[in-house]
């Protein structure tokens, strides 16, 4: 697919996927959210690890009001519906690892879109911002599951209700994100994590994604024979073999991703 809105390239087991309107900080539009959902699909069946970042100086600055002749008139039921959630499940549902590398500004939707993925990076002149009480919303865009998931409750409230910056130290700090990264060596971190998954046991991976996503539903019980089924699995692959191969025989294993 010849892509608009982002460009995507393939190099060495990583989709690299970068929202590319730098003019308007990234900001989502309804080919954009097309275009993501697609290209995240594309990096599953091609990549064994799919990264997603923006051009410029912003992530994403989330919805462009200026999509609709009038943003008064936009059905945001039909939108969130219909754009949002299938690029969220694309992302939430992918069988490779995700990461968020998060070069600048991360607001209202953008944020969200972010945090959907496995893994956040932010370098350290990020920051999240939940924008959407600012013009009398709701955040959105799975905003509402994931921030007291990741933050806690109290954390979550604040940052839904005061629609804070919340900078990428912060979102460090509080468990919003994984790390944040100085400026400097932010694109030399984010590379080195997606080659560690790129190369990594990726079915092992893809198990892992699973479990942990499962245990926000499941009682204890589901859980441990969710692990055990996915463990089992796992045992009988061709990494675990090599790893442990390569444990008893002191040398860095060689994983092919089955």
């Amino acid at each position: 697919m010849k892509y608009q809105t982002l460009t995507y390239v393939l190099e060495d087991g990583v989709a690299l996927i970068t929202l590319n309107r730098p003019d308007v900080m990234n900001a989502l539009t309804t080919q954009m959210r097309a275009e993501i959902e697609v290209a995240v699909r594309e990096g599953a069946q091609e990549a064994r690890v799919v990264v997603l970042t923006g051009a410029g100086r912003a992530f994403c600055s989330g919805q462009d009001l200026g999509d609709r002749a009038n943003a008064a008139d936009l059905d945001l039921e039909r939108t969130l519906r219909d754009e949002y959630a299938p690029m969220l499940r694309a992302i939430t549902e992918c069988p490779v690892p995700t990461i968020a590398a998060v070069n600048g500004a991360a607001a209202g939707a953008g944020a969200n879109l972010a945090l959907a993925c496995d893994v956040v990076i932010a370098t350290e002149r990020a920051f999240f911002l939940q924008a959407f009480t600012r013009i009398g919303l709701i955040p959105d865009a799975g905003g509402t599951y994931v921030l007291p998931r990741t933050m806690g409750m109290a954390k979550a409230m604040g940052a839904a209700l005061f629609a804070d910056k919340i900078s990428a130290r912060d979102a460090d700090a509080w468990g919003m994100i994984w790390e944040a990264v100085d400026d400097d060596q932010f694109e030399e971190q984010w590379r080195a994590r997606a080659a560690h998954l790129a190369n990594g046991p990726t079915r092992a991976f893809v198990a892992a994604k699973q479990a942990i996503r499962a245990s926000w539903d499941n009682d204890l019980e589901t859980q441990l024979a969710t692990e055990a089924s996915e463990q089992g699995a796992c045992g009988k692959s061709r990494d675990f073999r090599e790893g442990v191969l390569a444990f008893v025989e002191k040398r860095k294993p060689s994983f092919e991703g089955r």
